[in-house]
């Protein structure tokens, strides 16, 4: 709340000079309304009280009151009052968060069905997918840290990563969760926003508890979700400055709070961001003005048509209108365009949005890639060349997609969701080339049922389906192959965990 109040303030002050201009004339016509209209001097007192023609106007209202009502909201309305920033929807829902794992052989005890850590990876779980569309990292603990994962919004990236992450993948064991603190900032820092870290764990030792006392979050969120049966608690947490802690519970209650703490964090992330625009709510006190000129319907409530005409520059709105029907009195195109995004009226949003940044989101979630990176394409500015990558990669354009997020990072420089994407596309170009080159000489590429390959007759990055084999020379059921993949990623993470701990020991 009062990370709210801090960043309140208004987009148009110049506005509020109406607001003392209103509240004169409404004195100056009260006044004139409330002075006697009869000269009653020389009589006596019970005459001049029958004589006086609204002697006792000034107890009711009247219609310079409704008037002054309706002046004030609409200056205040028109300065544009606002308190937070619109998202980009693009990159984020919510600010971003690295997830930092105890992963150690007390999280395998079993007074949480199934264990404390299989219970952990069903919440974390969870977690990401509540978070669509947002950035979640990964980071592993026990008597070393790794970063697991960096910041990404694909939910099938880190949810093999979590299988594999048991006991025997940590190369040290241990309890060092401060350990882990380093490697979290060090996801944001790069990120170059604030977020949120959340500790999943058990328990903390004292010592270790001191340590978070002592250091410095910068700005960072710091939460704890505490994979501990009902009725026990880690009081050491409690002593952590600005600290959220959140028991572990079998509904979904733990993660409302979870969200509703990572919220917390990306307004604060939003009031840092100067690329954002601020949102403007002014169409709020817009409504409740609206209903108050309802009063003048009232039976002997009439207005001279020149106090009506001093209402109509506070009436207009800024921005371009349209000629979109009633609701262009009441809203901007963009306002429209987010009320059809909040129904998920995409296309239509798309046509609807005047800033074709916005226009252009919403094509690229109505799926109509080629009109959205068009729009992308057009715009100059390194969220617009990211997006357009995004864009040409949903509509798998990888060697446009490549040279949209070179555009990026030529505008702007080292800049890590970009440099990832980057090299992900390439990666993604030289495995499609390989298949084909494969699938040309008959080679085995590997490729199941369903996989996509590349027609040999087609240009490049056309795609067709092919049918495996049903039966292979050495087949496995489903559980074995699932068991072999959970095996091999604890063992890749083991092996990976043992060469950060020598480099860092050279």
């Amino acid at each position: 709340m009062f990370d709210t109040l801090s960043l309140f303030h208004f987009l148009r002050p110049w506005w509020l000079i109406a607001v003392p201009l209103v509240l004169l004339l409404w004195y100056l016509v009260r006044r004139r309304l409330d002075g006697p209209t009869t000269d009653t001097a020389g009589l006596a007192p019970h005459l001049a009280e029958a004589l006086s023609v609204g002697a006792h106007d000034h107890r009711r209202l009247h219609p310079i009151d409704g008037f002054a009502c309706v002046g004030v909201l609409l200056a205040l309305a028109s300065a544009g009052p606002t308190w937070s920033k619109l998202p980009n929807p693009l990159i984020a829902n919510t600010a971003p968060l690295v997830v930092a794992l105890k992963v150690t052989p007390s999280m395998e005890e079993a007074d949480l069905a199934p264990s404390r850590l299989e219970r952990a990876r069903f919440k974390i779980s969870d977690l990401i997918a509540s978070r669509a569309g947002a950035r979640t990292a990964l980071v592993a603990y026990a008597g070393s840290a790794h970063r697991v994962a960096p910041l990404t919004e694909d939910a099938n990236i880190l949810r093999p990563l979590l299988e594999g992450l048991t006991p025997q993948a940590m190369p040290v064991d241990g309890d060092t969760a401060s350990r882990a603190l380093s490697p979290a900032q060090d996801v944001l820092t790069d990120a170059e926003t604030e977020g949120a870290i959340l500790f999943v764990l058990d328990d903390m030792d004292p010592a270790e508890a001191k340590l978070f006392e002592t250091a410095d979050p910068n700005g960072t969120q710091l939460i704890f979700l505490t994979a501990l049966p009902p009725g026990q608690s880690l009081t050491q947490l409690d002593r952590i400055p600005n600290a959220t802690i959140v028991q572990m519970t079998p509904d979904d209650s733990d993660l409302a709070q979870l969200d509703r703490a990572i919220r917390s964090a990306y307004v604060a992330a939003l009031g840092q961001d100067d690329r954002l625009q601020w949102h403007d709510r002014g169409r709020l006190l817009a409504i409740p003005a609206a209903l108050l000129v309802l009063l003048w319907f009232r039976r002997g409530w009439t207005m001279r048509w020149a106090m009506v005409l001093l209402l109509l520059p506070l009436m207009s709105t800024p921005g371009q209108a349209r000629a979109e029907g009633w609701r262009d009195w009441f809203l901007t195109p963009d306002q429209q365009g987010q009320i059809a995004m909040n129904r998920k009226e995409y296309s239509a949003a798309g046509g609807l949005f005047q800033d074709r940044y916005l226009s252009g989101y919403a094509k690229y979630k109505a799926g109509e890639y080629a009109d959205a990176a068009t729009i992308f394409a057009a715009l100059e500015t390194p969220e617009a060349a990211f997006a357009e990558g995004m864009t040409r990669i949903r509509n798998r354009e990888y060697r446009p997609a490549i040279a949209a997020f070179e555009r990026a990072l030529e505008l702007r420089p080292d800049w890590p969701e970009a440099e990832h994407n980057l090299a992900l596309s390439k990666e993604i170009l030289e495995y499609v080339e390989t298949t084909r080159e494969q699938s040309d000489t008959g080679e085995d590429s590997g490729i199941g049922a369903d996989d996509v390959v590349f027609d040999n007759e087609a240009q490049r990055g056309s795609d067709t389906t092919i049918e495996a084999a049903k039966e292979g020379a050495a087949a496995q059921t489903a559980d074995q192959w699932i068991s072999s993949i959970d095996t091999d990623m604890t063992k890749f993470l083991r092996s990976r965990f043992l060469i950060e701990n020598q480099e860092a020991e050279q």
